[in-house]
Parts: C-alpha cells; structure tokens; sequence
C-alpha cells in the first residue's frame, strides 16, 4: 500500500506527521511511503535523510495524492487538496471533526475515510497513539515558559543580604495533561502552585505534583466516562467564580488550559475579576484557538488590561515544532499499526475494535 503526507500550510504549522524515524517504521511495515520535496527541511530533515531509508519523493502533490491510498496529516488539508481525494482513500490525522463538520460531510459522501485522532477513547491500549496527550504535555510546559518570560518579576524565592523576594505565585485553570505538566513546570522552577479543575479526581494528581487544589464547595465530578470535563451547571459555575474571584488577589502568573471537546472554551476569568489581579500579572490562554478562558482573550496578541498581560497563540506547538512532531509521528504510526493488515496489505477497519470505532467519523 501507499502512505503517503503532503507539506502543511507553514504559516500557521511547522510540525510535520513523518520524522525519518518514523519513515524508517513504515517501510519496514511493508509499506511504500511517499512525501513533497523538501517536506521536513525547515526541522532539519533534508530529503536525502529520508530517500537514504527508502522514500520516494513527488515534485507535484496532486500526483502524490492520487497514487496513495493512506494519507496522514496534522491537520485538515485546504480545499485544493481535499478535492484531490477519491473514494476509498482514507485521510488521516486531527481533522478537529467538530469545527470541520462541513467539509468533513463532503468527503464523507465521496466515501473517503476520514480517521480523527482526538477522537481516540481514553483507554489502555490507545495511550500510544494518544495525540491529545502528547502533544498538550509540550503545551503545559511551553505555556508557561512563555508567562514566565513575559512576567517582570524573580519566579522562586531568593533570599538576599538586601531582602527576599517572594515565590510568584501560580494558579493553573484546568488540570488535564496540558494543566497537569504546567503545575510541574512551574514547580521545578520554583513557584508556589495553585490549581483548579471540574473534575475531583484531579485533587489527588494535582497535590502528587505539589499544588494546592482549590475546591469548590458541594463540588460535582464533571468528568465525562472518556475522562473529559464536561460543562458544568450554573449552580458550579457561580461557586467556582467566587473562589476565583477572593484566589486572585493573590495570583501572580494564571496559566489557561480548560476545554470542552467540540464546543466554545468556557469563560472562567471574567472581567470583573481582573479587579482583583495586581498590574504586572500574566495570563497565557492555550484555551484561546476555541475563544479562551478569559473574556479579553485573542488569538496571537498580548492583550493588557488594567495592567494584566494576556496571551493566547493559535498554535503554540509552532514554537517546539522539532518535539511536537516526534511525538504526533510516533502516535500516528502506532494508530496506523493497529489498522494496517501487514498479512493481507490492506486497511482492516475493523468497527468492532473501540480505536478505530471512535476515531472513523460516521
């Protein structure tokens, strides 16, 4: 069979789906695999690293898509090349199915598989191929590197003959992977941490991390049966706005990361809670792609008000593409493991086996 990734737009994605390691992995599957001129070159991979393992390169992508059956991606490709697919091909990569709705129906009538990843069940079995996981674990981290570069103040706490300076102090809003890696990160660089989430069996990982969990009083467990939050009730949502509200009086640096699959981040941070934040705060919002977790958050700005730096980045993996890229190849070719009939060289979709089920948009 023929597996092959086309370039994705640069502007706004530099990470790729095929590493040479990873292409090494295919061809020794038995797969042929197929790439654009010099797709990994702006990450250092030049084309001869991956002709040297057996992969053949196109100077023209419509040729390369039409002599592949597989094709794997980061993203959903423009409408150019989507109308490029014929039937039975399969598409696979974070096709974000819920923003996308419309095109993905298109290419659903053309009866073209269309595999989305962050569709993966939260089981045992799929934690290698879990997209979602591996790739917000580099975003915590990333996420608070960047609130740290922009706060003007020490992060731990120095004890000098001219005085102390303080630990900042952190709260981080949401503690799935992405939230759980950014209390980590900013304890090993020595601030004190405080976090928050929907779901109750956070409170025992984040204080294994060493943060303190705020609880909500008479708290509900939102956590949905994959394991993600859903959306909380009003009564919740007025409770965790007080304890909110009295926490960042205290707050140095806020770290966003809440997100409901398929639908708009819910605004935590309202306005008349930055009131209560001190001038030279920072909040990085990695919920701003779906409309941030603050209500002055937007897309690829620092936003400041009453003297509180907001950020949000559309992608913010574009600035560890090199990490991000080994770690998305590695989960897609052990999804496409799991698919690929090595025996019989075809697709085994298998609708009986929870991972494809899930991941095969219907």
């Amino acid at each position: 069979m023929n597996l092959a990734s086309i370039s994705e737009n640069r502007n706004n994605e530099k990470r790729i789906a095929v590493t040479p390691e990873i292409a090494k992995k295919y061809i020794d599957l038995g797969l042929n695999l197929y790439l654009p001129n010099n797709y990994g070159s702006h990450l250092g991979f030049s084309d001869d690293d991956y002709r040297n393992l057996g992969v053949n390169f196109f100077e023209n992508e419509e040729e390369l898509i039409k002599n592949s059956e597989i094709i794997i991606q980061i993203g959903l490709p423009n409408d150019n090349k989507l109308s490029l697919l014929k039937e039975n091909q399969t598409l696979i990569g974070s096709l974000n199915a819920f923003l996308n709705k419309q095109k993905i129906e298109i290419l659903k009538l053309k009866k073209i598989n269309c595999f989305s990843l962050e569709l993966l069940p939260r089981i045992t079995r799929a934690q290698s191929m879990d997209i979602l996981s591996s790739q917000a674990n580099l975003a915590g981290y990333k996420a608070v590197i960047e609130a740290f570069q922009v706060y003007e103040r020490a992060i731990p706490m120095m004890m000098t003959a001219a005085g102390t300076i303080p630990a900042a102090k952190v709260l981080v809003v949401g503690a799935g992977v992405a939230g759980l890696q950014a209390i980590a990160t900013a304890k090993r660089m020595g601030a004190v941490v405080f976090a928050t989430d929907v779901r109750m069996a956070s409170k025992e990982q984040v204080e294994s991390l060493g943060g303190k969990f705020l609880t909500v009083e008479g708290s509900e467990n939102l956590e949905t049966e994959g394991g993600y939050a859903k959306e909380a009730s009003d009564d919740f949502k007025k409770k965790q706005e007080e304890l909110l509200t009295e926490t960042l009086k205290k707050i140095d640096i806020i770290i966003c990361t809440a997100l409901i699959p398929g639908k708009e981040a819910p605004k935590i941070i309202k306005e008349e809670m930055f009131k209560n934040l001190r001038s030279g705060s920072v909040i990085y919002d990695l919920a701003a792609i779906q409309g941030g977790n603050t209500v002055f958050t937007e897309v690829d700005k620092i936003v400041e008000k009453n003297g509180v730096k907001i950020l949000g980045e559309a992608n913010i993996l574009n600035k560890l593409p090199l990490s991000a890229s080994n770690l998305y190849a590695k989960n897609v070719f052990n999804f496409i493991s799991n698919l690929y009939d090595k025996k019989n060289n075809k697709l085994n979709i298998n609708l009986e086996d929870e991972i494809i089920e899930k991941t095969l948009i219907k």
